[in-house]
């Protein structure tokens, strides 16, 4: 059975991943709606910027948030003590390392749509924010699931970034991939594998229902 500081780990966890999600969703739609729709060279630079998290070091990534968040930093400072060892530094460090797994299926299921839906909605008179919402979200309800659900999943194992930004405070900022580690060190070895079997089969279980929907998304709408 898990401690009362694992279910605490767990809960935080959770609480992360849904948390860091939500606020990927309502930044990263209209920015990957702008990637999917600008016509300017340099956006490549954006792109790449978003998708730096794939290929950086989580613990590289973790250091020079730690700095930005810290007392001193460019964003710390305007808290009382920074944002370094809080919930709060968890999900912004969460949101900018799982930033590309929701804005990069948002973009895809957007260029997928084009521009005719809107141009079509506009000669019916509806505004550009109505369109979107009636007729752009609908199509790209797929690309929605996917980047919901990769980036929900993509924050339940974390552990470089949290590690550096967040410690190890148990009810405070210990997640589930951090206990496993503390489990392993301590050679608690059966405690380890009870939290490490309960994240394999909920990254599984999170990855076969984007395949599923996918797949029978692709079957209705060929």
């Amino acid at each position: 059975m898990f401690s009362e500081q694992d279910i605490a780990a767990l809960w935080i966890t959770v609480q992360l991943a849904a948390v860091t999600t939500a606020l990927l969703l309502v930044l990263g739609t209209p920015l990957a709606w702008w990637l999917s729709q600008s016509r300017w060279r340099g956006k490549v630079l954006i792109e790449a910027l978003v998708a730096l998290p794939l290929v950086l070091p989580p613990t590289v990534l973790g250091f020079y948030l730690l700095l930005a968040i810290g007392p001193d930093g460019p964003i710390g400072r305007w808290f009382d003590r920074g944002l370094a060892f809080s919930f709060s530094g968890l999900v912004l460090g969460s949101a900018v390392y799982s930033l590309p797994f929701v804005v990069q299926p948002l973009q895809g299921a957007f260029s997928a749509i084009g521009r005719r839906p809107l141009e079509v909605a506009a000669t019916l008179g509806a505004p550009p924010r109505d369109a979107f919402i009636s007729v752009v979200v609908p199509l790209a309800r797929s690309g929605f699931l996917t980047a919901t659900i990769l980036g929900f999943a993509h924050t339940l194992g974390e552990f470089g970034v949290v590690l550096m930004i967040g410690g190890n405070i148990p009810g405070l900022t210990q997640v589930v991939s951090i206990a496993i580690y503390e489990h392993v060190e301590t050679l608690e070895y059966a405690q380890a594998h009870q939290l490490s079997a309960l994240l394999l089969l909920l990254s599984f279980a999170t990855l076969l229902v984007v395949y599923l929907f996918n797949r029978r998304f692709s079957v209705v709408h060929p």
